[in-house]
């Protein structure tokens, strides 16, 4: 059924258009009629209409600014202008309308008969697209949580790649690269800073997870909600600027005791919101403890870490930045970026504290042992408890800061270089461990799973892994070495395909021939008889 609402000032334009759609639409129009531009204004708002034949002549307000009224109300409304002048009087002012059709007066039947049946069909389409635009929000409404989780879990805990990150920004229609972390943490009651029967209020919640979902986006329209984890949620606050002004925080603040409070009314237990320092995406699990901190430190409803004496406070010179972005080139063992940012961390001390000489040199052994430390940490070094104390004499007697800068340069290089040795390694190694148990046991039915089991890794990191060495798949490896194996026995034995599937590790002869036919581009028959 199609609501269509007729506007004319003349009585037999009204009556020739009824009788012309009851007689060729029978049952398919429930229709009105106005004869001012005010009646079909009035109407237009209680009935709704799918489709408005309009004239443009029309006593008080006309037909133009009457559809411009009718659209602020009805954007889906379709127009079909009738007139007696020439169209294109009006055809500018009407443009942005969204004008279906203009037809002149006087008009046929067939011509009226004509336009319906093109707008049934765009009112139609445009019914199915609604209807399949919902269906595509009533799912995401279901995924965008799952998502929303994945991604906070992801920056929280550093288990991602690059690309990774870019796939659920885009899922996600996130563009930032900085923000903050911020704790839900919950319980019955507070005393202190700890809530009280705070794994019994987790619980609780549950139920209401959809709710609070709804508030915190109410309040963060941007927020991406991790999921309940015992009695907290993880939210990610996106940010435009690398760092929150003083005005920005009070008001991040203030919102959130509001939010606060909102959530006691919808699930009658108490919210405490910690709120970390706005960091770069990779350093988001910083910017989580130190949410989680701002809480254990303080009794309000809310706490902002830059309130509290927690974080390391620096100089507003000091390249923060550079010196993430060093030990973080280090830590990935990219050893020409992490020489580069060692010479320019260097050239930044030179050229700011150049004439506090003694503060430099103390710089210059902290980064060197830290740097140390972290390829220890990953068993790239072995410690010696001696092999550094020539460090102090070195760095006090060097003769210029030239000297000094090749001396720091080369140590960020050693050690960078070591963890990436350390990495090729025990990637080197992984990979000729895998091949070797699929070469020993291609003929069996073996799965990435049982042989990630066998190298106690998990099947996301292996199969990742053996791609970047070997540039397959741990299936496309498997099914080459099968199929060198099966053309072999093709070429040079007696054996029957059943035999042949067999020793190969295929149960079934008939996936066998197409996945040989997939590869080679002939059935195994085939390829025996031309060799």
């Amino acid at each position: 059924m199609y609501r269509i609402l007729l506007a004319d000032d003349e009585g037999i334009v009204l009556d020739s258009l009824k009788m012309i759609i009851h007689k060729n639409f029978p049952e398919e129009f429930q229709i009105e009629t106005a004869r001012t531009g005010r009646d079909v204004i009035e109407l237009a708002e209680v009935f709704r209409p799918d489709i408005a034949f309009m004239d443009i002549q029309m006593p008080g307000i006309n037909g133009i600014d009457a559809m411009r009224e009718i659209k602020k109300i009805n954007t889906n409304i379709i127009f079909v202008v009738l007139t007696a002048y020439d169209r294109f009087e009006y055809a500018k002012e009407s443009a942005n309308l969204g004008v279906f059709e203009y037809m002149n007066k006087p008009f046929t039947a067939d011509a009226i008969i004509e336009v319906l049946n093109r707008v049934i069909r765009k009112i139609n389409s445009n019914r199915k697209k609604r209807s399949d635009d919902l269906k595509i929000r009533e799912k995401m409404e279901t995924v965008t949580p799952i998502i929303e989780t994945g991604f906070v879990y992801s920056i929280m805990f550093e288990e991602f790649s690059e690309d990774e990150v870019e796939n659920y920004k885009q899922l996600l229609e996130l563009d930032c690269e900085n923000g903050c972390m911020m704790v839900f943490a919950v319980g019955e009651d507070q005393k202190g800073s700890q809530m009280t029967n705070a794994v019994g209020a987790g619980v609780k919640i549950q139920k209401f997870y959809a709710k609070i979902r709804e508030q915190i986006h109410e309040c963060w329209r941007n927020a991406i909600v991790g999921s309940i984890i015992s009695s907290r949620i993880p939210v990610f606050l996106p940010q435009d600027k690398p760092k929150m002004d003083y005005e920005e925080r009070i008001e991040m603040i203030d919102r959130n005791r509001e939010l606060a409070r909102n959530l006691f009314k919808l699930t009658d237990c108490k919210f405490r919101i910690g709120i970390g320092s706005t960091v770069k995406l990779r350093d988001s699990l910083r910017s989580y403890e130190e949410s989680i901190n701002a809480l254990a430190n303080s009794v309000g409803s809310v706490a902002h870490v830059d309130d509290m004496p927690l974080s390391c406070q620096y100089d507003d010179e000091y390249p923060v930045e550079l010196e993430g972005q060093l030990f973080e080139s280090l830590r990935a063992a990219d050893v020409e970026t992490c020489k580069r940012l060692a010479a320019d961390f260097f050239d930044w001390m030179i050229q700011a504290y150049g004439e506090t000489e003694p503060a430099v040199r103390v710089k210059t052994i902290e980064f060197v042992l830290w740097a140390e430390h972290e390829a220890y940490l990953v068993g790239a070094m072995k410690y010696h408890f001696t092999d550094r104390s020539d460090y102090l004499l070195r760095v006090t007697s060097a003769e210029n800061n030239s000297s000094l800068r090749d001396w720091f340069v080369g140590k960020f290089r050693d050690a960078c270089s070591k963890i990436a040795t350390k990495q090729e390694n025990h990637e080197n190694h992984v990979v000729a461990e895998a091949k070797a148990f699929i070469q020993k046991n291609f003929g069996n039915d073996i799965s990435l799973d049982e042989l990630s089991r066998v190298l106690n890794l998990s099947p996301y990191y292996f199969s990742k892994l053996f791609k970047e060495e070997t540039g397959m798949t741990f299936m496309e490896y498997l099914t080459n070495l099968r199929l060198d194996r099966a053309k072999d026995l093709l070429k040079n034995s007696n054996l029957t395909m059943k035999e042949i599937c067999s020793d190969i590790g295929y149960g079934d002869p008939n996936y066998f021939s197409r996945i040989f036919k997939k590869n080679l581009g002939m059935t195994p028959t085939e390829y025996r008889e031309l060799n």
